[in-house]
């Protein structure tokens, strides 16, 4: 089974988004909400398509509102991964 973490959101926020001066991806961010981190809904929305894309799974415009840390969104997308 392919494997998702927290790695993956700060490799794909770096390579779609950037990455904001408010915070440092290579800290502890699992829990930090998106919107304290400096990412608004489109970069919320971009990593979803990325995910989607390298991943395979599918997560909806209303369920990346409902997604607000990165820790949210490796436990949906590890629920939904997949087996390799």
């Amino acid at each position: 089974m392919a494997r998702f973490t927290v790695d993956d959101i700060r490799r794909i926020l770096r390579e779609c988004a950037g990455e904001p001066d408010s915070v440092d991806l290579d800290s502890d961010i699992g829990s930090v909400a998106f919107e304290d981190m400096g990412y608004d809904s489109l970069a919320r929305l971009e990593l979803a398509a990325r995910i989607q894309q390298e991943f395979l799974v599918a997560i909806p415009d209303e369920k990346v509102e409902e997604l607000k840390t990165p820790d949210d969104v490796v436990g949906y997308v590890t629920s939904r991964i997949p087996a390799a």
